[in-house]
């Protein structure tokens, strides 16, 4: 009896690592660009400079609550290896703190873009106290 309830808590854990991973699929990406037309005319925003959170409330096919989309500058990063750096980044920061929005019951399905409204780069540290203070506000702004 023993070894059954040990094997029962440690399939639970398992379970709850496994429904908290950390990823960013392909079906969680803002591709469809009538969605994205969509996000910028009819759109609400939150900042947090360096980021501007871009939010629409929509029913998508997606089987997730968010499908987030990430933009840089050309203006301000002419360099295309910079942009697609700090696209890497915030696409990271995103993925590393989603769980903020996944956790909150009353949040229905968003689209999502991040945009970054810096001049120069920030660090991934701050990107992503950043991050973790947009979703934030977020939350308690659709509660």
């Amino acid at each position: 009896m023993m070894e059954n309830s040990w094997f029962a808590n440690y399939s639970c854990q398992i379970i709850t690592f496994v429904s908290m991973q950390q990823t960013f699929k392909k079906q969680e990406k803002l591709k469809k660009s009538k969605l994205i037309e969509k996000l910028f005319t009819q759109g609400k925003s939150l900042t947090e400079f360096p980021i501007k959170l871009i939010y629409l409330e929509i029913g998508h096919k997606s089987p997730y609550k968010i499908q987030a989309g990430v933009t840089v500058s050309k203006r301000n990063f002419k360099n295309a290896v910079n942009r697609n750096r700090i696209k890497r980044l915030l696409r990271e920061v995103y993925r590393k703190n989603k769980y903020v929005i996944y956790e909150s019951e009353n949040t229905k399905k968003h689209i999502f873009m991040f945009i970054y409204l810096g001049k120069t780069e920030f660090d991934y540290h701050v990107l992503e106290d950043k991050m973790k203070l947009l979703l934030q506000k977020f939350i308690l702004k659709n509660k």
